[in-house]
């Protein structure tokens, strides 16, 4: 269910920059003000057992490989002074 959002006591700078990127993207203050929300938060996270699902799921398409230590020292050294 949609919820209303009510914009108030906004700094005089921050409500410039809204309603310029408001205009930009020709959206309402309100909805640039939710787009804004929406990047700041990021995407909701995913319930854990999918999560998990994925994670094996790439866990084994990358197959079965043993890295060595001293290989991965040597590959971030590489090219330094």
């Amino acid at each position: 269910m949609a919820r209303t959002l009510t914009l108030k006591n906004l700094p005089d700078a921050l409500h410039a920059r809204l309603a310029a990127a408001a205009r930009r993207h020709r959206r309402s203050l309100n909805n640039e003000a939710i787009v804004c929300l929406e990047a700041g938060l990021g995407a909701a996270p995913l319930p854990v057992e999918q999560q998990l699902t994925e994670i094996r799921a790439l866990r084994e398409s990358l197959g079965t490989h043993s890295f060595d230590p001293a290989e991965i020292d040597a590959l971030k050294r590489e090219g330094r002074p």
